[in-house]
């Protein structure tokens, strides 16, 4: 017998194979946080906007390969806004809504723990570049909070349109919580604002506490997003650290409502104005950090959570966009599955939903 042909065996047994092919994952493979996604609706594919310099735009086809196109603004903050926040040095927190021929894009400026921040307004016919009609028009500022002045910090800001075609803007991070208020259709703004301030600050009136952490504890919160479902208006917002790479606790927390400004409720009927909230996503043992989610509905192939965490693998990549399949349960709430592996006309919504916390 040739010796080579029983050494061989024995030698290949300590190795291991990777695989021929390496598994695709609908993951942003570089730093994009806060990411948010709509359809644009002339067919050319799927636009995500992410914190960063002027705000980051991504691009795909299929929710499983991602490219970026380019920003929203030129430079990393628009000039106004430096002025008012003169340390501020990117644009955090997009949403994008679709409204009688606009996209309003609502965008954040501030600096890491300040409550000295606004929310503005981007508008754009198309989200295609490569249409005659791309152009985005910024119209300044929507509100702002300032210490000593506000209950609340402006920064991730969503805008949810009703079915009365009433629209209701949220945000908020830290201090006492989530707010919320009923906006002008017409112009993505407050109806009206705080009236004779010395200081010129745009505060709305009437806004609406909605959720907290609970009293005498921590007051990490933020991110909200809102989606109805049935007769169910549900409330999103991230918990605890979102930034400090695998040690990061960010993790994705829900209550629903019978009305779009609350009381919102978790499974076990405790308010979120007063700390409750089911949590529906925190860190497995690869992904740190699971938070400040978007949320996509298409009509012929389901609902998607849009999220980021940090790669525990390789943390120093920042927090990496990813796409996962939300379903809705029997009892009206809802399971976020495993990252999207195939295009996303081709996942199989009959095959049981993937425990994430199996990654």
């Amino acid at each position: 017998m040739n010796p080579i042909r029983l050494i061989l065996p024995v030698f290949l047994a300590g190795i291991t194979f990777a695989p021929l092919f390496a598994r695709e994952q609908a993951i942003v493979p570089f730093d994009s946080p806060d990411p948010v996604v709509i359809e644009e609706k002339d067919g050319s594919g799927f636009y995500a906007f992410v914190t960063g310099r002027g705000i980051g735009i991504l691009h795909s086809q299929d929710l499983l390969h991602w490219e970026k196109i380019g920003k929203v603004f030129e430079r990393s903050v628009p000039p106004w806004a430096k002025e008012r926040i003169p340390d501020s040095y990117n644009i955090w927190a997009a949403d994008i809504v679709f409204h009688k021929g606009w996209y309003r894009l609502y965008y954040s400026v501030s600096t890491f723990g300040g409550q000295r921040s606004l929310i503005g307004l981007a508008v754009n016919k198309t989200l295609n570049p490569r249409s005659p009609d791309y152009r985005w028009e910024d119209q300044g500022i929507v509100l702002e909070s300032a210490p000593g002045k506000t209950d609340y910090n402006a920064i991730d800001s969503a805008l949810f349109i009703d079915r009365d075609g009433k629209h209701y803007l949220y945000w908020g991070s830290y201090w006492t919580g989530i707010k919320a208020v009923e906006v002008n259709p017409k112009t993505g703004k407050p109806f009206e604002y705080e009236a004779n301030r010395s200081d010129d600050l745009k505060i709305p009136t009437n806004y609406k506490h909605i959720a907290a952490r609970s009293k005498g504890g921590t007051t990490a919160i933020e991110a909200p997003f809102v989606v109805r479902h049935g007769k169910y208006y549900y409330l999103f917002v991230s918990w605890d650290d979102c930034c400090a790479f695998e040690r990061s606790t960010y993790k994705i927390v829900i209550g629903r409502s019978e009305k779009p400004l609350g009381p919102f409720l978790d499974q076990e009927g405790k308010p979120l104005e007063t700390g409750g909230g089911t949590i529906l996503m925190e860190s497995t043992k690869r992904w740190r950090g699971t938070g400040h989610n978007g949320f996509l509905s298409t009509k012929k192939h389901g609902d998607w959570i849009i999220l980021a965490a940090y790669d525990a693998n390789d943390p120093q990549k920042g927090r990496l966009t990813q796409v996962r399949p939300l379903y809705w349960t029997k009892d009206g709430w809802m399971k976020i599955g495993a990252i999207l592996e195939v295009p996303y006309k081709e996942f199989d919504w009959k095959a049981p939903p993937t425990d994430p916390r199996a990654e």
